[in-house]
């Protein structure tokens, strides 16, 4: 089978000779080019280019056109920061800081901004590779909407649930023109990318998601295309609402064990995805170890239903050589087999001691994420924390992120007990993990650590 047939079957839940494989490529591309990711992201060119080199060295079965959450945000009126090794990052909320209505907006053309850029590149992208899955990734309507809101999207989810609808609305309006934009430009799959419903209850993503993602795959299956819904971050809570939401794939990142996603797939009779480990394998491991990794996702998820794929998308800096590593094994049974042979030998991470890292005399948050740079989430999970200590105002408190990018943030992250990601730790406490919390309960929180230690707040 070529790489779409094989995807489509996979799709459909038939049973494959071969599991299929699909990279996500987004600002990785750029270093494949040599570039930096603004450079990047704002060409089409470029997005052409590094789609050809993945293509190239990654034998993919599908692959993303490119892998942009700001896309819709930026034409929508929110400001974004560039950066030189991620996608960029929403710094502004118009419908929260008043510079704009909702009744202002409206739903952006194919002509508009980045869209424009992205779309001639994906026509281009399908013309020379007809026979690739090419995915084209959507700003999910939830994530969306937070970044027009901003974090008081979390308070007006009980406080004006009607204003949230009617964002929610708007976005997945918008969601719907975007899908239009990339099955006519050649794409096969549109895969909505909704990292932040991992940051919501079930309750609240039956209330405030489900309804408007049911409707927007259902947009996707009448143009006759392939869906996937996409979540990263610790969603375990909402894979049976996300499953409820008729989508013909779920791909989720490694805060979610396979097999459990593997037994709502099946339930629910859809196909699943993912989720091999970004950074302590894919970014910072060796080959041997992205085979292994390779493999035991590929033992786990099975010839029926199964797309094997990183958890989200490829981090810039992750070397060529594993996952040209990982395409070995993927199109080589007999490698699969003398690999399962040897068994695997865990990488040795030393836990930090952490005696002398807290002290009676001040109140410290380690915030544990991927990174705020690039994961939605992990941006808003900072924020939050940002916010609280300023509130609070004592020079008694501080606060640090660790990236799991590197292996002092996996050290800390495994010190710490943190499993999944982005979690808020205050002195040595896991405290809040993969919610974001309100602003007021964590200013608490911290109040009680510092009562605790007898620290008065200035």
């Amino acid at each position: 089978m070529e790489g779409l047939e094989l995807v489509k079957a996979a799709m459909q839940r038939q049973t494959v000779e071969r599991i299929p494989w699909v990279p996500f490529v987004g600002a990785h591309a750029g270093q494949l080019l040599g570039l930096d990711a603004t450079t990047y992201f704002k060409s089409e060119q470029h997005i052409i280019d590094g789609a050809e080199l993945a293509i190239k060295k990654y034998k993919p079965d599908g692959i993303p056109v490119t892998f942009d959450l700001q896309i819709e945000a930026e034409v929508l009126g929110c400001a974004i920061k560039w950066s030189d090794d991620n996608p960029p990052t929403v710094v502004s909320h118009p419908l929260a800081d008043g510079s704009l209505k909702l009744e202002d907006l409206k739903v952006p053309c194919r002509c508009s901004g980045r869209i424009a850029t992205v779309m001639n590149a994906t026509t281009k992208i399908k013309e020379k590779h007809p026979d690739l899955a090419l995915y084209g990734l959507i700003t999910g309507p939830f994530t969306l909407a937070l970044h027009l809101l901003g974090t008081d999207i979390f308070m007006k989810l009980f406080e004006d649930p009607d204003n949230v609808g009617e964002v929610m609305a708007f976005a997945t309006k918008v969601g719907k023109a975007m899908s239009d934009y990339y099955i006519e430009a050649g794409c096969d799959v549109v895969a909505v990318v909704d990292p932040m419903v991992s940051q919501i209850d079930p309750m609240s993503f039956e209330a405030f998601v489900l309804p408007y993602c049911k409707d927007l795959f259902a947009h996707i299956r009448d143009c006759g295309a392939m869906s996937s819904f996409f979540v990263c971050g610790n969603a375990t809570q909402n894979i049976e609402e996300m499953c409820k939401c008729a989508p013909d794939n779920i791909s989720i990142d490694e805060n979610i064990p396979l097999d459990f996603v593997k037994e709502y797939a099946e339930k629910y009779n859809l196909s699943f995805g993912g989720n091999m480990k970004l950074t302590s394998v894919l970014l910072i491991g060796t080959p041997e170890e992205s085979k292994f990794e390779a493999i035991e996702c590929m033992d786990i998820g099975g010839k029926t239903g199964f797309i094997l794929a990183p958890g989200c998308d490829l981090p810039m800096a992750t070397p060529v050589e594993n996952l040209e590593a990982v395409t070995e094994i993927v199109h080589d049974a007999y490698q699969q087999d003398v690999l399962r042979a040897k068994g695997k030998t865990p990488k040795n991470i030393k836990l930090r001691n952490l005696d002398d890292y807290f002290t009676e005399d001040t109140v410290k948050i380690d915030v544990i994420t991927l990174d705020s740079g690039s994961c939605a989430p992990c941006q808003y999970m900072v924020q939050a924390v940002k916010l609280a200590v300023e509130a609070i105002g004592s020079d008694k408190v501080e606060y640090v992120e660790y990236k799991i990018k590197n292996e002092a943030g996996i050290q800390m992250m495994l010190s710490l007990g943190v499993k999944n990601l982005p979690t808020i730790c205050i002195d040595g406490d896991v405290e809040f993990i993969s919610i974001i919390p309100p602003k007021t309960e964590l200013v608490e929180r911290i109040q009680k650590h510092l009562d605790k230690k007898e620290l008065i707040t200035s």
